[in-house]
């Protein structure tokens, strides 16, 4: 179709660039994490942003609205016009088409993770970052897998926390990946309040810190990725109390208040851990402050 004609076929507009839209409406990202580009939502009032475009997949998605989608699906909701009007619209100016549509980008495929084996933790290495990560051994065991997995033609080994999808979270103390298909952790005891982490070095602090205390009745959500959140909120709201203990970057306390915003079900404990990154960092660092306090005080 000639650029002259007053509409666009609709695959083709389904295609156009949605964040060079944005910009054209004046619209600009708030903060660009990779991919991920977040707005203050053009759709509604909101003071922290949630609107989020993808731009490798050119999608975008509201989560405040729970909705998302393609350029005609964000066009026909911000105009509040038909298929056809919206059609009409972007014809007047094309100078956000796509580059994609002539030219592909090549997509790079990453190397793929292939998990050879689990079994107990045993390797000292690994023994030993557990305790520089002042989480118990016997803590480890019970959530844990020491895995051998294959990564470019080589054999490596780390811990292993397994997802409810299979694949495994891995870490050791140069090393931070994870094998497909990644997914949240659950663990469902039937309770009435669940507690939310972001990674599975805090879950496990989070068991060190209540090692030795009689045991509550709470469920567990590990996240993996905060970008499973959504995901991850069909289960947590199914609870009457939902305790966040998120990291304290900026991701991971904009997430915790746009949680609090949902639902007063919602709790953010990320307060106990003021001044660290995340749980994990604060605890290693409990022994250290406790130390310096008794120090100051002689």
């Amino acid at each position: 179709m000639e650029f002259g004609k007053k509409t666009f076929p609709i695959e083709q507009v389904k295609e156009m660039d949605i964040v060079g839209y944005l910009s054209k409406l004046g619209y600009a990202p708030t903060k660009i994490r990779n991919v991920d580009h977040w707005y203050l939502s053009p759709l509604r009032e909101e003071r922290t942003p949630s609107f989020k475009v993808n731009t490798k997949l050119n999608r975008w998605y509201d989560h405040g609205l729970g909705k998302g989608g393609n350029l005609i699906d964000f066009g026909i909701l911000y105009h509040r016009c038909t298929v056809g009007e919206f059609l009409h619209k972007v014809a007047a100016d094309v100078s956000f088409h796509r580059p994609e549509l002539h030219e592909p980008k090549k997509t790079i495929a990453e190397p793929k993770i292939t998990i050879l084996q689990d079994f107990i933790i045993s390797s000292f290495p690994l023994v030993q970052y557990l305790g520089q990560r002042k989480i118990p051994l016997e803590i480890a065991w019970q959530y844990c897998r020491e895995v051998r997995y294959g990564l470019n033609g080589k054999i490596y080994y780390g811990i292993g926390f397994k997802n409810d999808a299979g694949g495994y979270e891995i870490r050791n103390q140069y090393f931070k990946a994870s094998s497909s298909p990644k997914g949240i952790t659950t663990f469902n005891n039937g309770a009435k309040e669940v507690s939310a982490f972001e990674g599975f070095t805090d879950f496990l602090s989070f068991q060190a810190m209540h090692q030795n205390q009689p045991k509550k009745d709470t469920d567990f959500l590990i996240l993996n990725s905060v970008s499973f959140f959504e995901k991850a909120r069909s289960f947590l709201e199914e609870h009457e109390e939902i305790k966040l203990y998120l990291d304290r970057d900026a991701t991971g306390q904009n997430y915790s208040r746009y949680a609090l915003s949902l639902s007063k079900k919602y709790k953010d404990e990320s307060k106990l851990y003021t001044g660290h990154k995340d749980l994990n960092e604060w605890l290693i660092n409990l022994g250290n402050n406790t130390k310096k306090n008794i120090k100051q005080k002689l």
